[in-house]
């Protein structure tokens, strides 16, 4: 049985292998047969740095009537009941990061990043058999960002790895210009995409160096499929799907 873990200290490395879970173990019911009875569906997860075009191909792709299931903590991406989450996630990047070691310590930002990844988990496991399902990050870009704000090790990452594990990551690469055009310059950055109080352009290519690295990290024991930079989002969408069906599970 899985459980969340209890204590403070730290308890390995978070460069370990995923350890495999082919169940997963909650409390959590759906109707009379709760979440813990259900077998893990097959799943994709899309990765990426910030900015590399990836909620902008998962729009398009939940927009297709019959196509992909689309399993993401983006606010235009949840379902109507789970408001919850964005509502959360605002005051996150609001409140939180703002004032962290300040205000807030880096266990209440990690809670409050737990609601998402539980949220994505537990999507995974609603998911109806058929349809292929492509989950936006999963924990892992969550995990990186910890990480690189100085949490770098942490009992709850190893309860996140020992959830369900994808059968691919489909990466997103995105150069440090594109994606600095893409914010604004700065002006549309949110404190968990830089280094420091203030996003300029160094401390915004540099964090996302290291995201990337932290990513690749993650999910290096993986399959993993990389799509280049492309102008249209349209393209980026007919690659996801394109690797999607040659790794599609029957």
């Amino acid at each position: 049985m899985t459980e969340p873990p209890t204590g403070h200290g730290v308890t390995a490395s978070p460069l370990r292998r995923v350890t495999e879970a082919h169940r997963v173990q909650s409390s959590a019911g759906t109707g009379t047969q709760g979440l813990a009875d259900r077998a893990t569906p097959p799943f994709s997860v899309v990765l990426g740095t910030d900015y590399a075009g990836k909620s902008a191909a998962l729009k398009e792709l939940a927009g297709r009537a019959g196509g992909v299931r689309i399993v993401s903590a983006d606010e235009e991406l949840l379902d109507p009941g789970h408001s919850l989450i964005a509502r959360l996630r605002r005051g996150l990047v609001g409140d939180v990061m703002p004032a962290l070691h300040h205000d807030y310590s880096a266990d209440f930002m990690l809670t409050m990043l737990q609601t998402a990844v539980l949220h994505l988990r537990d999507s995974i496991m609603r998911s109806p058999a058929g349809a292929p399902v492509l989950v936006d990050s999963y924990y892992y870009k969550m995990l990186a960002k910890c990480r690189l704000t100085g949490l770098d090790e942490h009992p709850l990452f190893d309860w996140w790895r020992s959830f369900p594990r994808p059968q691919q990551v489909i990466f997103l690469e995105v150069s440090a210009e594109t994606a600095w055009r893409r914010c604004g310059e700065g002006r549309d950055l949110n404190p968990l995409e830089h280094y420091g109080q203030h996003g300029d352009r160094a401390s915004f290519e540099s964090f996302q160096a290291d995201l990337n690295e932290a990513l690749r990290e993650e999910v290096r024991s993986l399959p993993v499929s990389f799509i280049g930079e492309q102008d249209q989002v349209s393209t980026v969408e007919q690659k996801i799907q394109e690797v999607l069906g040659v790794h599609e599970l029957v």
